[in-house]
């Protein structure tokens, strides 16, 4: 499965730049997820999927969207009636969003956020007909080791 071996600095020395240039591209190609190989290529970077915020979803009715930065989660819902300002509630969990009472005040509509995110610190505005929240995330660095068990 590695891709080098003992064989490996004998055909890369016989190889011209531009060959070993080709097999870096497609080794990395194989190995980094798609919305990474922009970075592979300074030229790639602004073509192609890039002009979009990365991990952004549109959901349910509310035609909410959901997106992260290094350090928050946003999500942005447009609002089409200035009265539904007043009458929304908003909470939130580690990795939902919960917006109560638009369009109608039995409705409830859960949004998924693409990060973990912390207990405090959310907050939300409106402005132009669009309600924004920000929530900050959270950095879980623990992690857990799980022991395999070989079964015979």
């Amino acid at each position: 499965m590695f891709p080098f071996n003992k064989d490996m600095k004998d055909s890369m020395s016989k190889m011209k730049p531009d060959q070993i240039e080709n097999f870096v591209q497609d080794l990395m190609g194989k190995v980094m997820p798609g919305n990474m190989r922009g970075m592979m290529n300074p030229q790639e970077m602004f073509t192609g999927s890039q002009s979009s915020p990365p991990q952004q979803q549109t959901t349910g009715i509310l035609n909410s969207t959901a997106f992260e930065t290094h350090d928050f989660v946003f999500v942005r819902i447009p609002i089409k009636n200035d009265e539904w300002v007043r009458q929304l509630r908003i909470y939130h969990t580690s990795n939902q969003l919960i917006v109560e009472h638009i369009p109608q005040p039995e409705d409830k509509h859960t949004i998924t956020l693409p990060a973990i995110v912390k207990k405090k610190g959310a907050s939300a505005n409106y402005k132009d007909s669009m309600l924004e929240v920000k929530i900050p995330k959270n950095v879980d660095m623990q992690f857990s080791q799980i022991d395999v068990t070989e079964i015979i």
